[in-house]
Protein backbone atom coordinates (compact mmCIF):
# COMPACT_ATOMS: atom_id res chain seq x y z
CA UNK A 1 0.00 0.00 0.00
CA UNK A 2 1.71 3.60 -1.15
CA UNK A 3 0.65 6.99 0.74
CA UNK A 4 2.86 8.88 -1.79
CA UNK A 5 1.20 11.66 -2.42
CA UNK A 6 2.25 14.50 -5.43
CA UNK A 7 0.57 17.80 -3.79
CA UNK A 8 3.97 18.43 -1.27
CA UNK A 9 5.99 21.36 -1.07
CA UNK A 10 9.20 21.38 -3.62
CA UNK A 11 12.07 19.96 -1.19
CA UNK A 12 9.83 17.83 0.48
CA UNK A 13 9.51 15.51 -2.50
CA UNK A 14 11.17 12.00 -2.17
CA UNK A 15 10.05 11.01 -5.80
CA UNK A 16 10.30 12.35 -9.40
CA UNK A 17 6.82 13.87 -10.41
CA UNK A 18 6.34 15.25 -14.21
CA UNK A 19 5.21 18.95 -14.21
CA UNK A 20 2.11 19.82 -16.23
CA UNK A 21 3.65 20.87 -19.63
CA UNK A 22 0.21 23.64 -20.32
CA UNK A 23 -0.33 26.80 -18.63
CA UNK A 24 -4.14 27.41 -17.90
CA UNK A 25 -5.77 30.52 -19.63
CA UNK A 26 -8.35 32.64 -18.59
CA UNK A 27 -11.05 33.97 -20.48
CA UNK A 28 -10.33 35.78 -23.85
CA UNK A 29 -11.60 39.16 -23.45
CA UNK A 30 -10.16 42.37 -25.77
CA UNK A 31 -7.91 45.08 -24.43
CA UNK A 32 -6.44 42.27 -21.67
CA UNK A 33 -3.26 42.65 -20.07
CA UNK A 34 -1.31 38.95 -20.51
CA UNK A 35 0.32 38.05 -17.11
CA UNK A 36 1.72 35.26 -15.35
CA UNK A 37 0.99 33.29 -11.79
CA UNK A 38 3.80 31.09 -11.55
CA UNK A 39 2.64 28.07 -8.49
CA UNK A 40 4.78 25.95 -7.10
CA UNK A 41 3.68 22.65 -7.60
CA UNK A 42 1.72 20.77 -9.87
CA UNK A 43 -1.87 21.72 -10.34
CA UNK A 44 -4.12 20.63 -7.44
CA UNK A 45 -6.53 21.40 -4.85
CA UNK A 46 -3.61 24.02 -2.89
CA UNK A 47 -4.29 26.49 -5.80
CA UNK A 48 -8.23 25.91 -5.83
CA UNK A 49 -8.76 29.90 -4.87
CA UNK A 50 -6.28 31.06 -8.20
CA UNK A 51 -8.65 28.34 -10.49
CA UNK A 52 -12.43 30.03 -8.81
CA UNK A 53 -10.51 33.34 -10.09
CA UNK A 54 -9.93 32.08 -13.63
CA UNK A 55 -13.32 29.79 -13.49
CA UNK A 56 -15.66 33.30 -12.67
CA UNK A 57 -14.21 35.52 -14.46
CA UNK A 58 -12.81 38.01 -11.78
CA UNK A 59 -9.39 38.89 -13.70
CA UNK A 60 -11.00 39.05 -16.61
CA UNK A 61 -12.86 41.91 -14.68
CA UNK A 62 -9.72 43.62 -13.64
CA UNK A 63 -8.46 43.70 -17.40
CA UNK A 64 -6.52 40.58 -16.79
CA UNK A 65 -5.56 37.31 -19.20
CA UNK A 66 -3.70 35.08 -16.66
CA UNK A 67 -1.77 32.38 -17.37
CA UNK A 68 -1.51 29.98 -14.67
CA UNK A 69 1.63 28.01 -14.92
CA UNK A 70 2.40 24.86 -12.81
CA UNK A 71 5.50 24.32 -10.72
CA UNK A 72 7.23 20.79 -10.27
CA UNK A 73 10.39 19.16 -9.30
CA UNK A 74 12.42 21.13 -11.82
CA UNK A 75 9.87 24.12 -12.03
CA UNK A 76 11.44 26.58 -9.18
CA UNK A 77 9.33 29.74 -8.92
CA UNK A 78 11.98 32.41 -8.31
CA UNK A 79 13.76 32.33 -12.36
CA UNK A 80 10.45 33.09 -14.22
CA UNK A 81 9.99 35.86 -11.86
CA UNK A 82 12.89 37.31 -11.83
CA UNK A 83 13.25 37.28 -15.92
CA UNK A 84 9.71 39.11 -15.94
CA UNK A 85 7.89 35.80 -17.54
CA UNK A 86 5.95 35.42 -14.46
CA UNK A 87 4.33 38.60 -12.85
CA UNK A 88 3.85 36.92 -9.67
CA UNK A 89 5.08 33.79 -8.07
CA UNK A 90 4.06 31.31 -5.10
CA UNK A 91 6.95 30.66 -2.72
CA UNK A 92 7.68 30.32 0.63
CA UNK A 93 9.36 32.45 3.07
CA UNK A 94 12.20 31.16 3.94
CA UNK A 95 12.99 30.38 -0.06
CA UNK A 96 12.45 34.06 -0.50
CA UNK A 97 14.53 34.57 2.01
CA UNK A 98 17.51 32.32 0.38
CA UNK A 99 17.04 33.99 -2.96
CA UNK A 100 17.55 37.79 -2.11
CA UNK A 101 20.15 37.06 0.28
CA UNK A 102 21.81 35.64 -2.91
CA UNK A 103 20.81 38.89 -4.52
CA UNK A 104 17.01 38.34 -5.72
CA UNK A 105 15.09 41.95 -5.22
CA UNK A 106 11.50 40.19 -4.33
CA UNK A 107 9.44 40.79 -1.96
CA UNK A 108 6.51 39.36 -0.10
CA UNK A 109 3.45 41.00 -0.95
CA UNK A 110 0.80 38.59 0.41
CA UNK A 111 0.56 35.02 2.48
CA UNK A 112 -2.03 32.58 1.34
CA UNK A 113 -1.04 30.03 4.51
CA UNK A 114 -1.84 32.02 7.61
CA UNK A 115 -0.21 28.85 9.67
CA UNK A 116 3.13 26.90 8.09
CA UNK A 117 2.00 23.43 7.05
CA UNK A 118 4.73 21.00 8.45
CA UNK A 119 3.39 18.67 10.89
CA UNK A 120 4.65 15.82 12.63
CA UNK A 121 2.36 12.93 11.75
CA UNK A 122 1.89 9.09 14.23
CA UNK A 123 -1.03 6.68 15.24
CA UNK A 124 -2.68 6.99 17.52
CA UNK A 125 -0.99 4.41 19.91
CA UNK A 126 1.78 6.40 19.47
CA UNK A 127 1.30 9.92 19.35
CA UNK A 128 3.38 12.84 18.77
CA UNK A 129 1.14 15.44 20.49
CA UNK A 130 3.34 18.55 21.64
CA UNK A 131 7.45 18.85 20.89
CA UNK A 132 8.66 17.14 24.16
CA UNK A 133 6.76 14.03 22.68
CA UNK A 134 9.64 13.89 20.19
CA UNK A 135 12.12 12.73 22.52
CA UNK A 136 13.34 9.19 21.81
CA UNK A 137 11.06 8.92 18.74
CA UNK A 138 12.21 7.50 15.52
CA UNK A 139 11.12 10.60 13.21
CA UNK A 140 10.79 9.84 8.91
CA UNK A 141 12.25 12.22 6.77
CA UNK A 142 14.07 13.76 4.75
CA UNK A 143 17.65 15.05 5.57
CA UNK A 144 17.15 18.33 4.13
CA UNK A 145 14.75 19.01 6.68
CA UNK A 146 16.83 18.65 9.31
CA UNK A 147 17.16 22.74 10.05
CA UNK A 148 13.23 22.32 9.97
CA UNK A 149 13.70 19.77 13.21
CA UNK A 150 16.26 21.68 14.97
CA UNK A 151 14.63 25.40 14.55
CA UNK A 152 11.38 23.56 16.35
CA UNK A 153 13.65 21.88 19.22
CA UNK A 154 15.28 25.53 19.66
CA UNK A 155 12.48 26.83 20.06
CA UNK A 156 11.23 24.29 22.19
CA UNK A 157 14.33 23.51 24.49
CA UNK A 158 14.83 19.98 23.17
CA UNK A 159 18.13 18.40 22.08
CA UNK A 160 17.73 17.07 18.72
CA UNK A 161 20.12 14.49 19.57
CA UNK A 162 17.41 13.16 21.71
CA UNK A 163 15.25 12.16 18.48
CA UNK A 164 16.52 9.45 16.20
CA UNK A 165 16.14 11.00 12.56
CA UNK A 166 15.23 8.01 9.86
CA UNK A 167 16.00 9.20 6.10
CA UNK A 168 13.09 8.57 4.39
CA UNK A 169 10.67 9.08 1.12
CA UNK A 170 8.05 10.88 0.82
CA UNK A 171 5.64 8.10 2.05
CA UNK A 172 3.41 7.16 5.04
CA UNK A 173 4.39 3.68 4.63
CA UNK A 174 7.46 3.52 7.16
CA UNK A 175 4.88 4.79 9.83
CA UNK A 176 2.57 2.67 8.76
CA UNK A 177 4.64 -0.27 9.00
CA UNK A 178 6.34 0.12 12.21
CA UNK A 179 9.84 1.21 10.82
CA UNK A 180 9.16 4.83 12.42
CA UNK A 181 7.24 6.41 14.95
CA UNK A 182 6.08 10.10 13.17
CA UNK A 183 6.60 11.45 10.04
CA UNK A 184 7.73 15.47 9.07
CA UNK A 185 5.68 15.93 6.30
CA UNK A 186 2.85 18.62 5.46
CA UNK A 187 -0.89 18.51 7.73
CA UNK A 188 -2.55 18.49 4.04
CA UNK A 189 -0.70 15.36 2.35
CA UNK A 190 0.14 12.39 4.00
CA UNK A 191 -2.18 12.59 6.83
CA UNK A 192 -4.69 12.93 4.41
CA UNK A 193 -3.49 10.22 1.73
CA UNK A 194 -3.67 7.82 5.30
CA UNK A 195 -7.25 9.14 6.16
CA UNK A 196 -8.35 8.15 2.56
CA UNK A 197 -6.74 4.66 3.06
CA UNK A 198 -9.07 4.19 6.51
CA UNK A 199 -5.67 5.05 8.83
CA UNK A 200 -6.39 6.62 11.88
CA UNK A 201 -3.49 9.24 12.39
CA UNK A 202 -2.52 12.16 14.67
CA UNK A 203 -1.10 15.49 13.77
CA UNK A 204 0.89 18.34 15.32
CA UNK A 205 1.28 21.23 13.60
CA UNK A 206 4.54 22.82 13.65
CA UNK A 207 3.48 26.78 13.78
CA UNK A 208 1.49 25.84 16.97
CA UNK A 209 4.64 25.43 18.93
CA UNK A 210 6.64 28.42 17.88
CA UNK A 211 7.93 27.42 14.07
CA UNK A 212 6.55 30.86 12.30
CA UNK A 213 7.58 30.68 8.02
CA UNK A 214 4.93 31.60 5.93
CA UNK A 215 4.37 29.67 3.34
CA UNK A 216 2.63 29.65 -0.33
CA UNK A 217 3.39 33.39 -0.53
CA UNK A 218 2.54 35.73 -3.44
CA UNK A 219 6.27 37.08 -4.60
CA UNK A 220 7.31 40.15 -6.79
CA UNK A 221 10.05 41.88 -8.05
CA UNK A 222 11.04 45.47 -6.60
CA UNK A 223 11.01 46.28 -10.61
CA UNK A 224 7.38 45.15 -10.26
CA UNK A 225 6.09 47.18 -7.82
CA UNK A 226 7.20 50.01 -9.13
CA UNK A 227 6.60 49.49 -13.03
CA UNK A 228 3.59 47.25 -13.17
CA UNK A 229 1.80 47.93 -10.12
CA UNK A 230 -1.64 48.76 -11.38
CA UNK A 231 -1.32 44.57 -12.96
CA UNK A 232 0.20 43.44 -9.57
CA UNK A 233 -2.69 45.05 -8.01
CA UNK A 234 -5.54 43.85 -10.31
CA UNK A 235 -4.12 40.57 -10.17
CA UNK A 236 -4.32 39.99 -6.57
CA UNK A 237 -7.78 41.52 -6.11
CA UNK A 238 -8.95 38.46 -8.17
CA UNK A 239 -6.87 36.29 -6.15
CA UNK A 240 -8.42 37.52 -3.36
CA UNK A 241 -11.83 36.90 -4.61
CA UNK A 242 -10.97 33.15 -5.21
CA UNK A 243 -10.11 32.38 -2.12
CA UNK A 244 -12.59 34.13 -0.50
CA UNK A 245 -15.23 32.16 -2.70
CA UNK A 246 -12.98 28.89 -1.74
CA UNK A 247 -13.33 29.46 1.52
CA UNK A 248 -17.01 29.42 1.69
CA UNK A 249 -17.09 25.90 -0.32
CA UNK A 250 -13.87 24.07 -0.09
CA UNK A 251 -15.96 21.19 -1.44
CA UNK A 252 -17.04 22.72 -4.61
CA UNK A 253 -13.45 24.01 -5.21
CA UNK A 254 -11.92 20.79 -5.03
CA UNK A 255 -14.76 19.60 -7.61
CA UNK A 256 -13.65 22.20 -10.01
CA UNK A 257 -10.01 21.84 -9.94
CA UNK A 258 -10.52 17.74 -10.33
CA UNK A 259 -12.80 18.70 -13.39
CA UNK A 260 -10.34 21.42 -14.40
CA UNK A 261 -7.92 18.99 -14.80
CA UNK A 262 -9.27 15.19 -15.73
CA UNK A 263 -5.66 13.97 -16.90
CA UNK A 264 -3.25 14.86 -13.87
CA UNK A 265 -4.72 11.72 -11.89
CA UNK A 266 -6.70 13.81 -8.86
CA UNK A 267 -8.60 11.80 -6.56
CA UNK A 268 -12.04 13.69 -5.90
CA UNK A 269 -12.08 12.26 -1.97
CA UNK A 270 -8.47 13.34 -1.42
CA UNK A 271 -8.82 16.97 -2.81
CA UNK A 272 -11.93 17.54 -1.12
CA UNK A 273 -10.88 15.93 2.28
CA UNK A 274 -7.34 18.52 1.46
CA UNK A 275 -9.55 22.01 0.60
CA UNK A 276 -11.44 21.28 3.77
CA UNK A 277 -8.10 20.92 5.85
CA UNK A 278 -6.22 23.38 4.23
CA UNK A 279 -9.01 26.25 5.86
CA UNK A 280 -7.68 26.66 9.27
CA UNK A 281 -4.21 27.20 8.05
CA UNK A 282 -5.27 29.63 5.12
CA UNK A 283 -7.68 31.49 7.15
CA UNK A 284 -7.72 32.78 10.74
CA UNK A 285 -8.91 36.16 13.11
CA UNK A 286 -6.29 37.78 11.07
CA UNK A 287 -7.82 37.16 7.76
CA UNK A 288 -11.65 37.49 8.96
CA UNK A 289 -10.76 40.86 9.55
CA UNK A 290 -8.42 42.08 7.16
CA UNK A 291 -9.03 39.91 4.46
CA UNK A 292 -7.00 36.84 2.46
CA UNK A 293 -2.96 37.38 2.40
CA UNK A 294 -2.82 39.48 5.27
CA UNK A 295 0.02 39.77 7.56
CA UNK A 296 0.97 42.16 10.35
CA UNK A 297 4.69 43.48 12.23
CA UNK A 298 4.24 40.86 14.45
CA UNK A 299 3.80 37.86 12.18
CA UNK A 300 6.55 39.05 10.28
CA UNK A 301 8.74 39.73 13.43
CA UNK A 302 8.04 35.81 14.56
CA UNK A 303 9.01 35.19 10.68
CA UNK A 304 12.35 36.93 11.00
CA UNK A 305 13.21 35.27 14.40
CA UNK A 306 12.19 31.83 13.14
CA UNK A 307 14.22 32.07 9.26
CA UNK A 308 17.42 33.09 11.64
CA UNK A 309 17.00 29.58 13.58
CA UNK A 310 17.11 28.04 9.94
CA UNK A 311 20.40 30.32 9.29
CA UNK A 312 18.28 32.29 6.63
CA UNK A 313 18.90 35.69 8.47
CA UNK A 314 16.29 38.65 6.72
CA UNK A 315 15.48 41.88 6.85
CA UNK A 316 11.08 42.71 7.80
CA UNK A 317 11.50 44.94 4.55
CA UNK A 318 11.33 41.67 2.71
CA UNK A 319 7.73 42.05 3.62
CA UNK A 320 5.50 44.85 1.36
CA UNK A 321 1.61 45.06 2.61
CA UNK A 322 1.43 47.95 -0.08
CA UNK A 323 -0.29 46.01 -2.56
CA UNK A 324 -3.37 44.49 -0.09
CA UNK A 325 -3.47 48.24 1.21
CA UNK A 326 -4.41 49.41 -1.77
CA UNK A 327 -7.13 46.46 -2.57
CA UNK A 328 -8.81 46.89 0.91
CA UNK A 329 -8.69 50.80 -0.06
Amino acid sequence: MSFITPTRRRFLAGTAASAAAATLHGPAALAQSAVTLQLSWLHSVQFAGSYIALDRGYWSEEGLDVSLQPGGPNAPVEPPVVAGSALVGISAADYTAAAVNQGAAFRIIAVAMQKNPFAIASLPGNPVNAPVDLIGKRIGMALANTPVLNALCAINGINPSEIEIVPTQYDAAPLVQGQVDCLLCWETDLPVAMEIQGVENVTMLLADHGYSVHSQTYIATEDSLANRRAELVSLMRGEVRGWEAYQKDPEAAAELTVGTFPNEGLDPETQKLQAVRQVPLMFSDLTDEHGFGWFTDDTVAANVETLALLDTPVDPALWDRSILDEIRG
